[in-house]
């Protein structure tokens, strides 16, 4: 067995905040990094692959599956379910793989109580007003849903202390830059220890 165990990186933002682009240019600078890819009893979209995109499974198993133990964290969206598999993120981890989490702030502070060695990066919009701006520009939502996010990114921001590294977006090759520094820190210090126990 793969003595050098891996690391997972959990991004958390408040909705506008630019988090997904951010991983999605963190995976390419980083290819040995993995997506975490979670399970979901939402269909499939065209492009989508299962095992790939997402474990798509039947809310029966799903329900079973958090019956069992076997989420690291779970939530329900709009009727769906998501959650983070134990056996794919430790199966990586054995295998000395580093992994990469987009999951709300609920999910991170659970990632990080199951594996304390995660490292939680925390994407800061520039100010509540720059939030509203971008949510509106993107022109996706409802008043109303528009109106719930703005509730629940404030929500979330009450949270941002309980993180281990606080990246603002208000540029996004300086966010990028201060991200790729804070990975290579982390993805050395592994390398420094040798082993990292979970």
């Amino acid at each position: 067995m793969n003595q050098k165990k891996g690391k997972l990186f959990v991004f958390s933002a408040p909705s506008g905040s630019g988090k997904t682009t951010i991983v999605r240019k963190i995976l390419e600078i980083f290819p040995e990094l993995i997506f975490s890819i979670s399970a979901t009893t939402r269909k499939n979209r065209d492009h989508e692959i299962n095992g790939t995109d997402y474990f798509f499974i039947s809310e029966e198993e799903f329900l079973e599956k958090i019956d069992n133990d076997e989420f690291i964290e779970w939530e329900k969206f709009y009727d769906y379910y998501y959650g983070t598999l134990k056996s794919f993120v430790n199966s990586k981890l054995d295998e000395g793989l580093s992994l990469v989490f987009e999951v709300d702030v609920k999910g991170a502070l659970s990632i990080k109580k199951s594996y304390p060695e995660s490292v939680l990066i925390f994407i800061v919009p520039p100010s509540m007003e720059e939030l509203r701006a971008r949510l509106i520009k993107r022109n996706t939502e409802t008043s109303e849903d528009l109106k719930k996010r703005i509730e629940r990114a404030e929500l979330e921001l009450s949270y941002k202390n309980k993180f281990d590294y606080l990246v603002v977006n208000k540029d996004l090759d300086q966010a990028l830059n201060e991200v790729n520094r804070i990975i290579k820190l982390e993805i050395n210090e592994v390398m420094k220890n040798g082993n990292s126990s979970y």
